[in-house]
């Protein structure tokens, strides 16, 4: 009987084509999905990092470049909000070690800030370059509590001289200063316009250390604290030049603890 010959193992398919042009089309895609991230995915991060307190509304353009206006709110449940005039405008771009911004606003950047991140294993660095900036003191009514009760009125200019801070095991290291003036300021609760001018200085260091003083003013405030670990504490104390204590009563009572002629203030 004729012996037949040995069988073959059977060949493998052929991998459907479609299979190629599949992953293909994915790992191009991939890189023009990052590119053109929409500006809204970057509106819906900070919203969630600033727990609703910080929108990006009607956002244009990319996550790396593009457009927004910037709203304050008093965060979830709150119905106080209040937006910067004009638009912010942001630049992302990679860097040597991580990643710098630019950012804009229409109302109050004379020149773009400018920030560099450097992540590391477990730490974070961000450096701000030296800059200047005046924001319109209104929008801090958007906030919420106290502020929508203050409703201040006035210019805060910001200066920033050496500023970098570093987050490592869930601890912020600051150097530099920051120093903010609040110029000409009024609020709803006092018929006295302006009630005065006002310094903060933040000071970086082992220990960051904040001062409060008075520049001119009827509304006399002055204070100093310290960051104790990750709390701030603070003492102060607000009071009304001669003859004003009728006209800052009001708000004197807001701002603070009464004791006599004084209204203490106290954080931490």
């Amino acid at each position: 009987m004729p012996r037949r010959p040995p069988s073959r193992p059977a060949m493998a398919a052929p991998r459907a084509p479609w299979r190629w042009a599949a992953a293909g089309l994915c790992l191009g895609a991939l890189p023009a999905l990052l590119l053109w991230a929409p500006a809204r995915w970057l509106a819906a991060t900070v919203e969630r990092a600033s727990a609703g307190q910080l929108r990006l509304e009607q956002a244009r353009g990319t996550v790396w470049t593009g457009s927004a206006r910037l709203v304050l709110t008093g965060g979830a449940g709150s119905d106080d909000r209040a937006a910067l005039p004009g638009r912010v405008h942001w630049q992302l771009r990679p860097a040597w070690g991580g990643a710098r911004a630019r950012i804009a606003a229409d109302c109050c950047t004379p020149a773009p800030l400018e920030l560099r991140a450097a992540p590391g294993l477990g730490v974070l660095r961000v450096q701000v370059t030296d800059g200047q900036s005046q924001w319109p003191a209104g929008v801090l009514a958007g906030l919420g509590t106290p502020w929508n009760t203050i409703q201040p009125q006035g210019r805060l200019q910001l200066v920033t001289t050496g500023m970098t801070m570093q987050w490592a095991a869930g601890r912020m290291q600051l150097q530099g200063q920051a120093q903010l003036d609040a110029l000409a300021m009024s609020s709803r609760l006092s018929t006295l316009r302006p009630m005065g001018s006002y310094r903060l200085v933040l000071q970086g260091g082992e220990a960051p250390t904040l001062s409060l003083s008075t520049l001119d003013g009827a509304l006399l405030l002055s204070g100093s604290g310290q960051w104790v670990g990750q709390r701030l504490r603070f003492t102060g104390e607000a009071s009304a030049a001669p003859e004003r204590e009728a006209a800052l009563a009001n708000l004197l009572n807001i701002i603070g603890r009464r004791s006599g002629a004084r209204s203490i203030i106290t954080v931490g």
